[in-house]
């Protein structure tokens, strides 16, 4: 690695995340480790120029106040102690405590601002290079950004050793599947799998209404036509991974304990045995998408909404069934291409249509006729835990109610969807 590196060593704070994204944000290439890191440990990383001690709530573990050792406060190197108020050589104002980490990490350690995402790929590039050697990669492409990112980055490095396979479930947005193709099999001249299993998923899912079952149907089923596609492919000795940082933090530390389990193809057999690549395990979300800026990926891909894995299949309420998953497409559709035209594609965090189960009296060509309500969600978030509701004008509300209720088939209502998080969550399923 070419990029200096300041160690934030988690001594109980939640804040670590944010101060690591702040040192990168000046330039300079931080990680989170453990409070008892060793000064040996220390100094096999590449390019430690400064270590910020960084304390917390959670400092007590099992009823003893943990620390970092004597031999880490003694290097050589410069150490910032941090406690969670602020209070030790830590301003709250935001400006003079962007200041004085700036005064720390380029004063102090005489950090060289080289992080950037050049770097990063070129760094990649040879790390990639090294651990695959001549050997295989599969990567399940699931048209997502992480694993898009990661498939670019595979395939700068090792080219045709890379086998991409994207599974079609019939659960993805409109005119996903077919980006995927067009972007990594004909203008990336990617070894890509296109595996049309949409009628498999459906009948599979037919008359399911529980959305946890619907859930472990789409993830079992996916891991299985993976796992056939797998075993007809040969000498693949490694399974690229979309894993990104908050993953692994989010998978818990010594101090914090774990929000969620951590995996992406989770589940496969144990015969087949992969070893991991993966090559953004240390960026956070922005930066992967900077990433795949860089790459070469288009807008569409790189800035994709946070979309749910078992895809349209929580948002098309209840039981799926094949006519009414196409509304959700068509008026998922529509509702972006309007969003897009208005400004708020960039400025809403995430916004989708979903379709319950039911029916409302409506008129269609001067007859009664019953038809589906759908229902708009747009909202806001920083960290997914709570959310508010983005003030559409009502205006272009009008305007994409008209559009969905005439370009839509089988639609008669829309509705928009005023509950933060909490009370409710972000999907409705």
């Amino acid at each position: 690695m070419k990029q200096d590196m300041i160690l934030v060593l988690d001594l109980g704070s939640q804040e670590n995340p944010r101060l690591a994204r702040e040192i990168r944000s000046l330039g300079v290439y931080s990680e989170i480790h453990p409070h008892d890191i060793t000064l040996e440990q220390v100094h096999a990383l590449p390019n430690v120029k400064g270590i910020i001690v960084n304390g917390g709530p959670n400092r007590v573990v099992d009823g003893v106040e943990i620390d970092v050792s004597t031999e880490i406060y003694n290097c050589e190197l410069p150490v910032l102690l941090v406690d969670h108020k602020g209070e030790v050589g830590w301003p709250e104002d935001e400006a003079d405590r962007k200041e004085a980490l700036a005064n720390f990490v380029f004063g102090l350690c005489q950090a060289e601002p080289n992080w950037n995402m050049e770097n990063f790929i070129a760094d990649q590039v040879e790390l990639i290079r090294r651990q695959v050697g001549d050997k295989k990669v599969l990567l399940a492409l699931s048209g997502g950004v992480d694993s898009s990112v990661v498939a670019a980055l595979l395939i700068k490095a090792i080219g045709k050793q890379l086998t991409c396979v994207h599974v079609n479930h019939g659960l993805l947005r409109k005119g996903e599947p077919e980006q995927v193709v067009k972007v990594f099999r004909d203008e990336m001249d990617a070894n890509l799998v296109y595996v049309d299993a949409v009628d498999r998923f459906l009948d599979k899912l037919a008359g399911v209404s529980d959305p946890e079952q619907k859930r472990k149907i789409i993830g079992g089923e996916f891991i299985r036509v993976f796992e056939e596609e797998a075993r007809k492919l040969e000498g693949i000795s490694f399974l690229g991974q979309g894993t990104i940082y908050p993953d692994i933090i989010e998978s818990g530390t010594k101090t914090v304990k774990a929000v969620k389990s951590h995996h992406n193809v989770g589940g496969l057999p144990e015969d087949l045995d992969f070893e991991l690549v993966e090559p953004l395990k240390m960026l956070f979300k922005d930066e992967v998408r900077a990433c795949g800026k860089a790459l070469g990926l288009p807008d569409s891909m790189v800035y994709r909404q946070p979309f749910p894995g078992p895809g349209l299949g929580v948002r098309c309420l209840g039981a799926i069934t094949r006519d009414r998953l196409e509304a959700v497409r068509e008026s998922d559709a529509i509702l972006r291409e309007e969003f897009a035209k208005n400004g708020l594609e960039g400025k809403v965090w995430q916004y989708f249509t979903a379709i319950p189960d039911i029916k409302s009296v409506g008129v269609r060509d001067g007859v009664r006729a019953d038809e589906w309500p759908v229902i708009i969600r747009a909202v806001n978030t920083v960290d997914a835990m709570t959310a508010t509701v983005e003030d559409v004008p009502f205006a272009l509300l009008q305007h994409i109610t008209d559009r969905i209720t005439h370009e839509v088939k089988g639609v008669n209502r829309v509705l928009y969807d005023l509950t933060p998080k909490p009370t409710g969550t972000i999907e409705w399923e």
